[in-house]
């Protein structure tokens, strides 16, 4: 399955913006490498269109992720209660650090299987409840 996608670069620990376009694997290879660094960005989307595009952000077992469903209309994924719905949890989002609560806070495994299922299926809804921005 092929997707395009962007991530922090593993080397300078920077988002690098450049999309690439791959096998889900690769991506699964970058996810996996900064896993092991503790923390990062990626960004995917489908090859054939802009929209939408799906972000996971993390540090050390906290992910938010994003759904950027067209121009200018950005959503949470609801959080699995992994952290308390008053806890800020704060993650890299692209370069700097952003703080959450964790009423959008999910498990790192269960957003990197969401992460895969939406390469799998290109849809975001079944992905669980979104709040729009």
């Amino acid at each position: 399955m092929s997707v395009v996608w962007a991530a922090t670069s593993p080397e300078s620990g920077r988002f690098h913006p450049v999309e690439r376009r791959s096998e889900a694997k690769d991506l699964a290879d970058r996810f996996n490498d900064l896993r092991s660094r503790g923390q990062g960005y990626v960004e995917v989307r489908s090859p054939n269109r802009d929209f939408p595009v799906l972000t996971l952000a993390f540090r050390d077992d906290h992910a938010v992720v994003h759904l950027m469903s067209d121009t200018g209309r950005m959503s949470l994924l609801a959080g699995d209660g992994t952290v308390p719905s008053g806890v800020e949890v704060e993650v890299p989002v692209m370069d700097d650090l952003a703080a959450f609560t964790g009423d959008f806070v999910l498990d790192v495994d269960r957003a990197w299987n969401l992460m895969h299922d939406f390469m799998r299926t290109r849809a975001a809804e079944p992905l669980g409840e979104w709040r729009e921005l």
